[in-house]
C-alpha cells in the first residue's frame, strides 16, 4: 500500500513539537503538530479528548469512526505506565493519526503508517555523520549505568592451585 508523508523537515518539525509537548506540556506544541499533519492530508483538525487512563490503562489511545481521537495525556503517561517512555507516546499519537487519515480498523496499516512516519527522522534532526558519539546515543540504561555511582572492584585474589 503506497502512503503519502511529508518531507523530512516537516516530519522532524511535528516529531519536535510532540517531543516539546510530551516535555512541557504547552498545549500550543500539540495543536500545531496536529495541525500541520491534517493540513498535509487535507484533512478538516481531529477532534481531540485527554484522558488519565483509557481500557483501565490497556491502551493509550483510540480512534473513533466520528472522528475523535482519545489520547492518554503525556503526565498520565508518565505516572502510570510501566513502559513511559516519549518515544512510545510519540508513536502512539502517529498510530492514532494513522487510524485517523486511513480510516482504517486494520491495526497493522496504523502501526506501519506510524513506523514509516518516524523512518528517517533522528532523534536530533542531523544527517548520520554529524551525529554525537556512540557514548552519548547510547541505550539509557547504559546512560544510567555510566552516571551511576559504581564502587571500585575489590582487588583479585590470586587462585590456588587445586592439585593439593
Amino acid at each position: 500500500m503506497w502512503m503519502p508523508f511529508p518531507g523530512i523537515r516537516e516530519r522532524r518539525l511535528i516529531d519536535r513539537q510532540l517531543t516539546a509537548f510530551f516535555r512541557e506540556h504547552r498545549e500550543l506544541d500539540f495543536h500545531r503538530a496536529i495541525a500541520l499533519l491534517s493540513r498535509f492530508y487535507e484533512q478538516p483538525r481531529p477532534r481531540l479528548a485527554w484522558y488519565e487512563y483509557l481500557d483501565w490503562g490497556k491502551t493509550a489511545g483510540r480512534t473513533y469512526e466520528n472522528g475523535t481521537i482519545h489520547l492518554v495525556h503525556p503526565e498520565n503517561w508518565k505516572r502510570g505506565r510501566k513502559y513511559n517512555s516519549e518515544r512510545q507516546w510519540i508513536n502512539t499519537v502517529y498510530h492514532e493519526f494513522g487510524h485517523y487519515v486511513l480510516w482504517a480498523d486494520a491495526e497493522r496499516k496504523a502501526d506501519r503508517f506510524a513506523y514509516r512516519f518516524v523512518r528517517g527522522v533522528s532523534a536530533n534532526g542531523r544527517a548520520r555523520s554529524a551525529r554525537r558519539p556512540v557514548e552519548a546515543a547510547a541505550s539509557r540504561a547504559r546512560r544510567k549505568r555510566a552516571t551511576s555511582v559504581t564502587r571500585p572492584r575489590p582487588p583479585r585474589r590470586p587462585r590456588r592451585s587445586r592439585s593439593r
